[in-house]
């Protein structure tokens, strides 16, 4: 009885400190916001100058919501549309890609969409935007026009460009279109049977697009599939689910998500038969996997399906939802994280909410051990780590320059627009090569137009030197720095020499979507990818494959004798 009584008192307490600690939470949320209230009253009466309301309140919301994570984001009413884009991949407009140029200080065409608005009325990579239904636009930022090409679809408008191969100035009218970026932007049979599939983002119904996909690439003969989700930084949670589906039975717990409020709390399993549980896969990731690409890569690790390679993913193990607000605003907020198959969270980020919010990566001495279905040791924290870890090549800093990111000439684009205007066909995207004589043809073009850039390796000898300066032992070593200096010393010939395949390369991704649109590009990507090339090894080895996903013994701590 005394047990009880005291037991019974314990838990009263509980619940009592419990109920404080609500009551004390509530009261300082209410506090807060009346005292934020106040604030924007007396500022609006008061302040020297009159407010802009939507600026001063909208500037307050995203300083709060930038002490949680970047996944929590306020959109205004004339932002909503970009929330719906990012869900659905879906917006109205003409179907292309902008850039703005920095030699002609325009907005151009760079890349128009296969069977869009752009492409079938005639637009072309590098044509200058003038103006849009008579409004100009020689002087406006990529936003204000890529605001104005978007509308409701079926609406027109009239487009005035300037085409710089002929120098002609033409008009023409351009039906707005409902554009659905391509969630499958390329997919086809390579050698040896091996099925591949591209997959570029997790927005709605994209299941059914790889299913249709992994269909057809069965019916032309695939043994086995390559699936790729580099650069996919996730969306949809159910179509992650769905595609999984895919490759592993009815029934199957894929994720759970676990938050703060019960209908935060969810369990997706798979709801209908598989295509396939037998066919082997290898999912290829990087860095910029992130969120459904994760729970994709991650259960099909999990679940002993797939072969994961490439290297580590993104580590977003975050789960948002949207809701509506007032005035046709919305907000996407953080409500959960996300469990794959093994019980493991893989974020890699801890956001912290005090003092203003901030954030810690997990290192990896701090992850836990968790197992596969056949017993294979993973681990949590810090994405996926692929079975087999196969760095892509690296691009190198003045191929970054030249891709017009820094280079104000654009000396690269420009002889990718003399390049076009003289072919009017090229060869297939996997045979399609810039000969040596057109490389020297480009080299020289780099030369005379006194391109520079920033080498890292001069930024890293400047610093050094600071540093000896500092140390004091520059004046022993002072000979030394001046003979390094010499040898890292700007030679723009000798680095195009250096990277002339990363170069060669990087003028052929410019060329080939004007004629091969987009999976053209992807084509010509894959004939000499490192970890698509390891892949198709893994593939063609079946004693390695299986040798991948090979049961695995547990470990369990010995039991202690009491």
């Amino acid at each position: 009885m005394r047990k009880t009584f005291i037991a019974l008192c314990v838990a009263a307490f509980a619940s009592s400190a419990a109920a404080q600690k609500e009551q004390d939470h509530n009261f300082n949320v209410a506090k807060n916001l009346n005292i934020f209230n106040a604030i924007y009253k007396n500022l609006d009466m008061m302040y020297v100058d009159t407010l802009d309301a939507d600026l001063t309140v909208g500037t307050g919301v995203n300083a709060m919501l930038k002490a949680l994570d970047p996944y929590t984001v306020y959109y205004p009413e004339d932002k909503v549309k970009d929330l719906k884009f990012m869900i659905t991949g879906k917006y109205g407009g003409i179907g292309a890609l902008i850039k703005y140029n920095s030699q002609l200080k325009r907005v151009t065409i760079d890349e128009p969409y296969e069977n869009m608005p752009a492409a079938e009325v005639g637009l072309k990579k590098g044509d200058i935007i003038l103006s849009i239904d008579n409004e100009d636009m020689t002087k406006k930022d990529q936003g204000y026009v890529s605001d104005h090409l978007r509308g409701d679809p079926g609406t027109s408008f009239i487009l005035q460009i300037k085409r710089p191969s002929t120098g002609k100035v033409m008009k023409f009218k351009v039906v707005r279109k409902a554009i659905q970026s391509p969630a499958v932007p390329y997919y086809g049979m390579q050698a040896n049977g091996v099925g591949y599939i591209n997959l570029s983002g997790f927005t709605e119904n994209c299941s059914r697009e790889v299913r249709r996909a992994f269909l057809d690439l069965k019916q032309q003969g695939m043994k086995s599939l390559v699936f790729d989700l580099r650069g996919n930084g996730g969306g949809s949670e159910s179509e992650a689910v769905n595609i999984v589906n895919m490759f592993v039975p009815k029934g199957k717990l894929i994720v759970s998500n676990r938050g703060k409020m019960q209908r935060s709390n969810y369990e997706y399993r798979t709801q209908v038969e598989p295509l396939d549980t037998v066919m082997p896969v290898v999912v290829l990731v990087d860095g910029n996997s992130a969120s459904a690409s994760e729970i994709t890569c991650g259960s099909l690790q999990d679940l002993d399906r797939a072969v994961v390679l490439g290297t580590r993913t993104f580590g977003k193990g975050l789960v948002q939802m949207t809701m509506d607000l007032p005035y046709n605003s919305a907000l996407k907020l953080t409500t959960a994280k996300y469990y794959i198959p093994s019980g493991r969270c893989i974020q890699a980020i801890n956001y912290k909410h005090n003092n203003g919010g901030t954030k810690e990566h997990v290192p990896d001495s701090l992850t836990k051990v968790f197992y596969t279905a056949n017993g294979r040791p993973v681990r949590d924290g810090g994405g996926i780590m692929p079975d087999v870890e196969v760095k892509a090549d690296t691009l190198p800093n003045i191929a970054f320059y030249l891709a017009g990111i820094k280079d104000s000439n654009e000396v690269l684009l420009n002889y990718q627009l003399d390049y076009i205007a003289k072919h009017p066909t090229i060869a297939q995207p996997e045979k399609f090569v810039i000969t040596d004589a057109e490389y020297d043809e480009f080299k020289q073009r780099v030369l005379n137009s006194k391109f520079t850039y920033d080498r890292e390796s001069e930024k890293f000898l400047k610093e050094l030197v600071k540093l000896a300066k500092f140390e004091g032992y520059y004046d022993d070593a002072k000979n030394e720095f001046n003979a390094l200096e010499k040898k890292l010393s700007h030679n723009i010939a000798k680095d195009l020499d250096i990277n002339k395949e990363a170069v060669k390369k990087l003028i052929a991704d410019g060329i080939i979507p004007v004629y091969y649109f987009q999976k053209g590009r992807i084509r010509h990507s894959l004939v000499d990818d490192k970890q698509m090339k390891a892949a198709l090894e893994v593939l063609a080895d079946s004693k390695r494959y299986a040798s991948l996903l090979k049961p695995q013994p547990k470990t369990t701590p010995a039991k202690t004798k009491k």
